[in-house]
């Protein structure tokens, strides 16, 4: 294994590089960050609570006759086997699995230091002879980099790892030095997307996703992850004081009337503020004005019900 750190060949008489980039690790390694600072949009969200990735997000980068089409994937479920979800665990871990097979570089993302059961379970996920990069996250909360090498060494025993590279990805200056290390491996071929396109999502699911990291941001430890958003209206309006204005209506589903409470708050003030962050957040990432109205409805067993996920979007 090399440092690669100085590896990767910027030629731009090369042809055209295109290649899927999956980003996998344990729930809470900083995939969702990472992927981020990467695109330099927010596509996924970020919270400190597990699982909070539900979806096969696509976050596209093109640069110097390269497009990285780059893929956050949820954290593979190991431990969270929370009763009345076991659908829900089912298809999170189905969609890393698909993803895996169909990539052409996968990014390992795990702690600076740290390899735990969980970790090793993802690790096991990865297909041989798929190229696979050790992508070592936090590495601004090593005090001793000398720490590392017995780290580094049980790492390299346990996977033929093609690059080692550190980093913290949340300083995008550091993540970006993916590019160069990540270019080599892409195959020789077409773009898949226009050059200026940043994701293959469409702005009804950012919405979505927004909301929902809103409502885990506010409702912290209170609120099981058995809780999801389901946008009933999205709609471009046309309007003579803005360039774009878009209508929203959006519903919260949890799982029992308690989590409602929850949600809604006191007086309506802890809804209202998820509503009002959220809307804020969205206009300044779609460039539009926004009015967005948000229901909370109680729809128990949902994360344990194949055919509500696939409803809710859950593919």
């Amino acid at each position: 294994m090399n440092d690669s750190i100085d590896s990767g060949d910027a030629d731009s008489e090369t042809p055209q590089r295109c290649g899927l980039v999956a980003i996998v690790g344990r729930p809470n390694v900083g995939k969702s960050t990472l992927l981020n600072a990467l695109v330099g949009q927010k596509l996924s969200i970020v919270s400190r609570k597990a699982q909070t990735t539900r979806h096969r997000i696509t976050g596209i980068h093109t640069e110097d006759g390269a497009q990285f089409v780059f893929v956050d994937t949820p954290g593979f479920q190991t431990r969270h086997t929370v009763r009345g979800a076991a659908a829900l665990n089912r298809n999170l871990n189905k969609t890393v699995q698909s993803v895996l097979g169909d990539v052409d570089v996968v990014l390992f993302l795990v702690e600076a230091g740290r390899f735990g059961l969980d970790d090793a379970k993802v690790l096991s996920l990865v297909p041989p002879g798929k190229p696979t990069l050790l992508v070592a996250n936090k590495l601004d909360l090593v005090h001793r980099r000398a720490e590392l090498a017995p780290w580094l060494k049980g790492m390299q025993e346990r996977h033929t790892f093609a690059e080692f590279v550190p980093l913290a990805a949340k300083d995008v200056d550091d993540a970006r030095r993916l590019f160069k290390i990540v270019r080599p491996y892409l195959p020789e071929q077409p773009w898949f997307y226009g050059e200026e396109q940043l994701t293959d999502r469409s702005e009804r699911f950012l919405v979505s996703e927004i909301i929902r990291e809103k409502l885990f941001r506010l409702t912290g430890d209170e609120l099981p992850y058995t809780s999801t958003v389901v946008i009933d209206e999205f709609k471009e309006e046309g309007s003579l004081h803005h360039d774009r204005m878009i209508r929203v209506a959006a519903t919260i589903i949890v799982e029992r009337d308690a989590h409602k409470g929850m949600v809604i708050g006191d007086k309506g003030e802890r809804l209202k503020r998820i509503g009002t962050e959220a809307r804020v957040e969205l206009e300044r990432l779609m460039s539009a004005k926004v009015f967005l109205e948000l229901w909370v409805k109680v729809r128990s067993g949902w994360a344990d019900d194949e055919a509500r996920l696939k409803s809710y979007g859950y593919e």
